[in-house]
């Protein structure tokens, strides 16, 4: 099976991550997956929601939104419909989950950072490149917290990445473009740590049920992936 981008079955897309876009953000990435391009930004506040008040716990969350056009067609903002589809929602509760999941929340204090992620461009992988990327910012805005002396240490306890797998004509393969995508027997996103560990998996089969086995290939092929991200996400926070 040839790719149409012509990458092998267990090769990433072009990945660039570029840090520090924003001079107004505690932290920021541009996160370029291929074709697909998101910037993140992170943004620190003193105040925590309602349910954590007095707790000395702090709390990550996310949001996510595409440019009108962002795709091939233009899609109205949803400011201007008056409420997020249900698709953003999902995305963006995902993107908050994964980041939280690496952040020591008592350690971090009784402050929220909020990572937002905006599509300027999208070809498949919009809430994995988000989750990837949104890493690199929360990174540097508890960095800088640390740096202000508001923090004795920095309450990250693991890198968090996140890369789609699919199979598409009866072969597991990494990093799904869009074409491939909206053509792929199977369709999946999986979050990891930079050691390995899962944070979560979606997993749907769009044609007929897949094999546990099936599974497993593309779980090797996202744990490769990962990893790679990983490395980039490293040396884009100079670590």
């Amino acid at each position: 099976m040839t790719r149409p981008s012509g990458r092998l079955p267990d090769e990433l897309r072009s990945i660039i991550l570029t840090p520090s876009v924003s001079r107004y953000a505690e932290g920021s990435c541009m996160v370029e997956c291929g074709a697909t391009r998101v910037l993140c930004t992170a943004s620190v506040d003193s105040g925590v929601p309602p349910f954590l008040r007095n707790t000395g716990k702090g709390w990550v969350t996310a949001e996510y939104g595409m440019l009108p056009r962002a795709t091939h067609t233009r899609v109205p903002r949803e400011a201007a419909k008056g409420k997020q589809s249900g698709r953003t929602q999902e995305i963006q509760r995902l993107i908050g989950r994964s980041l939280r999941s690496i952040v020591n929340l008592e350690k971090l204090g009784e402050r929220q950072i909020t990572v937002d992620c905006d599509v300027i461009e999208a070809d498949g992988g919009t809430r994995t490149a988000a989750i990837t990327g949104g890493y690199v910012a929360l990174y540097q805005a508890i960095a800088k917290l640390k740096k202000d002396g508001l923090l004795k240490t920095i309450p990250i306890e693991s890198s968090v990445a996140a890369v789609s797998c699919g199979i598409v004509k009866g072969v597991p393969v990494l990093d799904l473009e869009y074409v491939e995508d909206s053509s792929a027997q199977v369709d999946a996103n999986f979050v990891m740590t930079g050691d390995g560990k899962l944070v979560e998996i979606q997993g749907t089969a769009e044609e007929k049920p897949f094999s546990e086995e099936e599974l497993y290939a593309l779980m090797a092929l996202a744990k490769k992936g990962v990893a790679e991200l990983a490395l980039l996400q490293k040396k884009a926070l100079d670590l």
